[in-house]
C-alpha cells in the first residue's frame, strides 16, 4: 500500500530566540527537518508533503533536489490548520498518510514503521508515550483499552491532567478519511486554534477503530523548542553513536566526548582519545590511534596509523603506518603514503608524499609530487601560486630539502638533491647535486645600529 508523509515544518520556534527557523538548527550536523526527511525516506514513501510557513522560502531551499511538494501554511492557526494545507496534494486513493514533525528528529524509523503497519489502511494509529510529567502534551483518553479521544493540555479536567499517557504528534491514518477529518475541524477551543488531535473523535464517531502504538523512548519522540532541548537531544543522538562504536569494538577514552556529523566506521583495536570530531564519511582502518581534540571530515586513515592531538584533517588520504601531527592540517588533496611523517604546524593541500617521506614541523606543502624518503625541512615551503594561477612542484626520492627554504613553482627537484638551508629555488635543481640560491653573508665593520631620538 502507498504511504504518504506530511512533515509540519511551519513554525516559528520563538523560544529558539534565532533568526534560524527551528527546522533548519542542527544535531550532529544536520538540520531537524532532513533528519526526518531521511526517516521518512527510510520508510520509502511515494509522496511527501513538506508544510512551510515561517521563513518558507529557506525551509524549502534547504531540501532543494529533493523528491517534495510544498505547501505554505500562512497564518498559522494550529496542527490541524497545517494538515489542512496538504489535503488539496494527498490523493483519494486507498492509501496510508503519515504525519511527522520537522522539529522531532530522532524519531526512529522502526517505530514510525510499526505505526503504519498498525494503521493498516484502515484504523487511526496514534504515537503515545507515557511520561512521568506530561505537562504540556495532549493526554490520552481510553474507556478500557479503546483511545476514545486526546484532550489537549489547556483544555483538560483535573481527572485528565492525571493520565500520564501522552499523544506524541505522530499519527497514521487512511488517507481518504485524514482528508475528511481535518477538514471538518473546527476551532472551538481556548487557543482558538484547529486542533489536529481531533480526528480522533470523528474517528471515534465513525466507528474507525482508533489504536496506539508506544515509543520506544523519550528521547526519539522529543521535540526541540529551545536551544536547551537542542543540546540534550545532541548529546543524547552522540551517546547512541557512541555506544554503537564501542559495541563494535571502538575504544573511546570518555563516549560523552566525543561527536560524529556524519558516518565513521572504524576497523579492528581503534582507540579514539576526547574531543574529538568526526564529519562526513570517515574511515579509520585496523589499530589506528587518533590524538584528543582532532577534527577530521571525509577522510580514509590506513591501519596502523597515529594522529596526534590536534590535528585537522578535510578530505585526505592517509597511508599504513603514518604519524600525523600534532598540530598538523591536512587540506583536500592530501595523499600520505605509508609511513610519511607530518609533524607539528605543517599544512598538507593538494599533495602526495610518497612512503617515507618526511615533513617534521612548521613547513607548507601545497600543489606538489614528493617522493619517497624525502627529508622536507622546518620552515620550507612550496611557493605554489603566482597570484593568479596555481603551479606544482615535484620533488624527487631521497632528495633533502634544508630549513627555511622557498620553492618557487614551478619548479623540480631532482632524485638524490640535497637544497641548502635558506635557499631560494626558482630553477630545477639537478638530481645528487648541492645547489644553494642565497645571498653572501657579510660583516660590516664600523656599523652602529639607529638610536631613538632624544626628547626635546
Amino acid at each position: 500500500m502507498a504511504l504518504n508523509v506530511v512533515i509540519m515544518a511551519a513554525g516559528k520556534g520563538t523560544r529558539m530566540k534565532s533568526a534560524i527557523p527551528k527546522v533548519l538548527h542542527r544535531i550532529a550536523g544536520t538540520s531537524l527537518l532532513e533528519h526526518v526527511m531521511r526517516t521518512a525516506t527510510t520508510l520509502g514513501s511515494s509522496r511527501t508533503v513538506v508544510i512551510t510557513g515561517h521563513e518558507a522560502a529557506q525551509v524549502e531551499a534547504s531540501l532543494a533536489g529533493r523528491d517534495v511538494q510544498f505547501v505554505r501554511q500562512e497564518p498559522q492557526l494550529g496542527t490541524g490548520h497545517a494538515v489542512q494545507q496538504a489535503v488539496p496534494a494527498l490523493p483519494d486513493a486507498h492509501e496510508t498518510t503519515l504525519v511527522l514533525n520537522g522539529d522531532v528528529p530522532l524519531i526512529g524509523a522502526a517505530t514510525v514503521q510499526r505505526l503504519v503497519d498498525a494503521c493498516g489502511g484502515r484504523r487511526l494509529a496514534l504515537l503515545t508515550i507515557e511520561l512521568a510529567d506530561p505537562t504540556g502534551y495532549g493526554r490520552v483518553v481510553r474507556a478500557g483499552d479503546a483511545v476514545r479521544a486526546i484532550v489537549e493540555h489547556k483544555d483538560a479536567k483535573p481527572e485528565q491532567l492525571a493520565i500520564r499517557e501522552t499523544y506524541t504528534g505522530v499519527m497514521a491514518a487512511p488517507t481518504a478519511l485524514l482528508k475528511r477529518w481535518v477538514m471538518a475541524l473546527k476551532n472551538d477551543n481556548k487557543q482558538r486554534e484547529y486542533y489536529l488531535t481531533d480526528v480522533v473523535a470523528a474517528a471515534v464517531a465513525e466507528g474507525v477503530p482508533v489504536v496506539a502504538e508506544h515509543a520506544t523512548s523519550e528521547t526519539e519522540v522529543a521535540g526541540v523548542n529551545s536551544p536547551l532541548q537542542l543540546a540534550e537531544l545532541e548529546r543524547a543522538f552522540q551517546r547512541a553513536q557512541a555506544e554503537a562504536l564501542m559495541e563494535a569494538g571502538v575504544r573511546l577514552a570518555d563516549p560523552a566526548r566525543l561527536d560524529v556529523r556524519g558516518t565513521l566506521t572504524c576497523g579492528a583495536d581503534v582507540e579514539i582519545d576526547v574531543g574529538c570530531i568526526f564529519e562526513g564519511r570517515v574511515h579509520l582502518a585496523d589499530g589506528v590511534r587518533i590524538g584528543a581534540h582532532c577534527v577530521i571530515r571525509d577522510s580514509r586513515i590506513g591501519a596502523g596509523t597515529q594522529v596526534q592531538p590536534f590535528t585537522h584533517m578535510r578530505e585526505a588520504v592517509v597511508g599504513e603506518r603514518a604519524e600525523v601531527g600534532p598540530f598538523a592540517r591536512l587540506r583536500p588533496g592530501a595523499n600520505l603514503g605509508p609511513e610519511v611523517h607530518i609533524g607539528n604546524f605543517v599544512e598538507v593541500k593538494n599533495s602526495t608524499l610518497a612512503a617515507g617521506a618526511k615533513a617534521n614541523h612548521l613547513a607548507y606543502l601545497g600543489d606538489a609530487t614528493v617522493g619517497a624518503r624525502v627529508n622536507y625541512g622546518a620552515g620550507s615551503i612550496t611557493a605554489n601560486y603566482d597570484g593568479a594561477n596555481k603551479h606544482r612542484t615535484v620533488i624527487g626520492d631521497d632528495a633533502h630539502i634544508g630549513s627555511n627554504c622557498v620553492l618557487v613553482a614551478p619548479v623540480t627537484i631532482g632524485a638524490g638533491a640535497t637544497i641548502g638551508g635558506g635557499s631560494t629555488i626558482n630553477k630545477d635543481a639537478p638530481a645528487g647535486q648541492l645547489t644553494v640560491a642565497r645571498a653572501k653573508q657579510m660583516s660590516l665593520s664600523g656599523w652602529k645600529r639607529p638610536q631613538k631620538a632624544k626628547k626635546a
